[in-house]
């Protein structure tokens, strides 16, 4: 098969053989694959594979890896007892994560468990979710990144007496605002110093948007929240500001240190980035301000789901985070062109 394949730092497309699928899962042929800021920080940070002992993400510079994790593709063929209940043809996504004799691996980042920047990939039987839409491939691969965003809003259980601050504007960010404004809460502060992407956040539910070079993240966030206290009741009995939870979406060394730094006493800090590198945090500040953090990983089982029917039904509508469409001989460029944090949340890949 054809596929754009990683081996040592750099992306090239080339002729791989074939997957084959093994018990239970299933072959599937890649219709649309999103890249990912997760894809950058993997290729960018080989050391980061080797601390992880979860066995889940290897990074072996001399193998060949296909990358790619959000995907829609179709059923080719079937593995070794698999009950076949999907026809041949169907369109088909699932969390990227395929059961190995190794274990759990995530899919796009070992050598054993190519993605969706390939013709053809493997994906367990049991987690295949049918796509039941008329939407495009294009739409619907982007589910997986709403699920991390969805998961990341739902597992926050904000309340009606907390107003919320995201930090960073890219994909989750964006999949998080979408998801808080669809649990009614708000009013929603997005941060970003791209207008283009202040600008997306707004299109996806975002009730106030933050240029951080003209205004302090924290002070937009009080000022917002003392018009949000003065309208209600129980917040004026109580003559204090709402709670802060904020989500910290940008994954870059410092910024979740900063949000220790200046954000308000006993604000909850949900984590969803988080720099491959590392970070070193003050954690006497957040000790004494009796800060809450929480850090993401993945999306829950069910959390994916809800956002993939969300994303498959039009309820959610993400073409605000749509960019161009490149097939494999274009994946390095764009590559490349994910980092400009000017472009698009997101550029697709068309195998």
């Amino acid at each position: 098969m054809r596929a754009a394949v990683l081996r040592r730092g750099t992306v090239e497309p080339r002729i791989i053989d074939d997957p084959i699928p093994g018990a239970g899962q299933l072959l599937v042929r890649s219709l649309a694959c999103g890249i990912c800021a997760s894809d950058l920080h993997f290729m960018d940070h080989p050391e980061a594979g080797a601390d992880d002992d979860s066995g889940m993400s290897t990074y072996d510079q001399d193998v060949d890896i296909v990358m790619g994790h959000e995907f829609c593709a179709e059923v080719v063929d079937y593995g070794p007892d698999t009950d076949r209940r999907i026809a041949r043809g169907t369109r088909v996504s699932s969390l990227p994560v395929l059961a190995t004799p190794g274990g759990r691996k995530i899919i796009g980042q070992n050598p054993e468990t190519p993605g969706g920047f390939g013709e053809y990939f493997l994906i367990d039987e049991v987690g295949a979710r049918v796509v039941a839409s008329d939407l495009p491939s294009e739409v619907v691969c982007v589910a997986d990144a709403i699920a991390v965003g969805w998961s990341a809003a739902a597992r926050a259980r904000m309340t009606t007496r907390e107003v919320p601050l995201v930090i960073g504007c890219g994909a989750i960010a964006l999949s998080t605002i979408a998801t808080l404004k669809g649990l009614g809460i708000g009013p929603i502060v997005a941060v970003d110093f791209v207008e283009s992407r202040r600008e997306t956040a707004r299109l996806m539910g975002a009730d106030v948007v933050v240029d951080p070079a003209e205004i302090s993240p924290f002070q937009a966030w009080r000022d917002v929240a003392s018009g949000s206290a003065a309208s209600m009741r129980d917040m004026m009995a109580a003559a204090g500001l709402p709670g802060c939870v904020v989500f910290e979406c940008v994954g870059l060394p410092g910024v979740l240190d900063s949000i220790i730094k200046g954000c308000e006493r006993g604000t909850r800090i949900f984590s969803v980035g988080g720099p491959p590198e590392g970070d070193h945090l003050h954690t006497m500040t957040a000790k004494r301000k009796g800060l809450n953090i929480q850090f993401g990983g993945g999306p829950w089982p069910d959390h994916w789901d809800a956002a993939f029917e969300a994303v498959c039904s039009g309820s959610l509508d993400v073409t605000p985070m749509l960019g161009r469409s490149v097939g494999l001989d274009e994946v390095p460029e764009a590559l490349d062109a994910s980092r400009d944090a000017n472009g698009p949340a997101r550029i697709i890949v068309v195998p």
